[in-house]
């Protein structure tokens, strides 16, 4: 179990009443924000500190792990200069009775803000350009304590979501409608020929042409090395969601991976660098993991991949890869 805060002061209402976390992928420059990239690595069962006009106002379990999902239509016009795709987590919120000021208790609190990334100034004010960030135990135990009872029964329940939703992870329902949306646009859209218009619908499943396509380049699963093409899915390196037409039929956007290596991939609990090494997410299972068959020592190389695969891959590193990049460490 880990610890974050949230600064909620725009979407308090919205995220509280609707059971999640949001933030865009990027500031509005398109550069990384450390605070946006923290999103990446939340897991199930961690506790959230919610920040809102001075109080810590609720806390929250988390119920899943970090996805892509388009900007919450019930945010209007709160955010108008944030991108329409960004990261959300659910969680389970309580209002808090008692709605802590840790301004009036930070001579306490002082000693636990970290150097780097704390949430507070020094004098105990919250800074407006953090939105989510991890804090130490320590400094969670300090305004456990200063909470109460409330603060209490919130955590035993995240140990207990912790167990059992490692187990049976929230659906990612948001998903499957962004791409059922995309799906039926395609269907109807007859500036595409009809024979693209299936090609393209299959390929979401990793069927048809897009499969061929792959085929055509990769021959076997680059962690296992099985060749039957009967125990292969063609995977999209690049999300379908993510894909204009073109890109969802490229067969250098995809990979031939064995079903839970394509598991792995798809959610971003691996991923892979130019070099052909594997990258594991900071929040995947390492037991669950070996019994998959990844190396986490790292000895398996996922051998050289395409210029065109090579672009793809860096997109799904940045936008599909369960962890935070670019933060410096703490």
């Amino acid at each position: 179990m880990r610890y974050w805060w949230v600064n909620q002061n725009q979407t308090f209402r919205q995220e509280i009443d609707g059971g999640y976390l949001w933030s865009p992928k990027r500031n509005k420059g398109g550069r990384r924000n450390p605070f946006y990239e923290f999103m990446r690595e939340v897991s199930p069962g961690d506790i959230v500190f919610s920040f809102r006009d001075t109080r810590i106002a609720a806390l929250g379990i988390v119920s899943g792990y970090c996805r892509e999902s388009p900007k919450p239509e019930e945010f209007g016009t709160a955010g108008t200069n944030w991108s329409q795709i960004g990261w959300r987590v659910g969680v389970r919120w309580r209002r808090l009775a008692n709605a802590v000021r840790p301004k009036d208790h930070i001579a306490w609190l002082r000693p636990e803000l970290a150097k780097k990334y704390a949430p507070l100034t020094p004098d105990g004010n919250g800074l407006q350009s953090v939105y989510l960030t991890q804090i130490g135990a320590g400094l969670a135990s300090a305004l456990f304590g200063l909470i109460g009872n409330e603060a209490t029964s919130v955590a035993d329940v995240g140990h207990e979501i912790s167990r059992i939703e490692r187990d049976s992870p929230a659906p990612e329902q948001d998903i499957e409608e962004w791409e059922q949306r995309v799906e039926i646009a395609i269907t109807v859209d007859t500036a595409i020929r009809e024979t693209e218009r299936t090609a393209l619908v299959q390929a979401r499943r990793g069927q048809g042409i897009f499969r061929d396509n792959v085929r055509s380049i990769e021959r076997a699963c680059r962690i296992t090395k099985v060749e039957r093409m009967e125990h292969l899915i063609a995977s999209h390196v690049q999300p379908w969601r993510d894909s204009n037409n073109e890109q969802r039929l490229d067969g250098e956007n995809g990979l031939l991976l064995t079903p839970t290596v394509d598991h792995l991939f798809d959610k971003g609990f691996i991923s892979f660098e130019d070099s052909g090494q594997v990258i594991v997410s900071p929040v995947a299972d390492q037991r669950s993991l070996k019994r998959m068959g990844i190396d986490l020592e790292g000895r398996v190389n996922a051998g050289v991949f395409s210029l065109g695969q090579r672009r793809y891959l860096e997109f799904h590193r940045e936008n599909v890869l369960r962890m935070a990049r670019g933060v410096a460490a703490k």
